[in-house]
């Protein structure tokens, strides 16, 4: 069983920095593109960041580009997001996403995801 579980989010002022990790089991770790999204109340989803553990490629949205580094830690089966100069605009819920396998790169609308963990930047 695919199992993913988000942790780090928190309150935190505008500039600050917050890590989010999303410990991971019940898959080959190493041989699956994983990302973060996110949902804030009334708006669509964001794919956010995506990571390929394989070969450690990244791709970032523009919205978050220069600020958040995603990475993983293919010994802990965990992958992390380093956010800083946070915004109040990046307030939302953050998921971590698996691709069901054989992908070239991250769909967010398709996958396994976790519960999520919120995030609230205050101005």
């Amino acid at each position: 069983e695919v199992q993913l579980v988000e942790s780090g989010g928190g309150l935190v002022q505008a500039g600050g920095s917050l890590r989010l990790s999303c410990t991971t089991s019940g898959f080959a770790f190493d041989d699956h593109i994983m990302g973060w999204f996110r949902q804030a109340p009334g708006k669509e989803r964001e794919g956010i960041s995506c990571i390929s553990n394989s070969d450690g490629s990244t791709s970032y949205a523009d919205s978050v580009k220069g600020r958040f580094t995603i990475s993983s830690d293919n010994a802990k089966n965990t992958v992390y997001l380093q956010m800083n100069s946070l915004k109040p605009e990046d307030t939302a819920f953050y998921y971590c996403l698996v691709d069901r396998g054989g992908s070239s790169w991250c769909d967010y609308e398709d996958g396994y995801w976790g519960q999520g963990t919120q995030v609230t930047v205050s101005s």
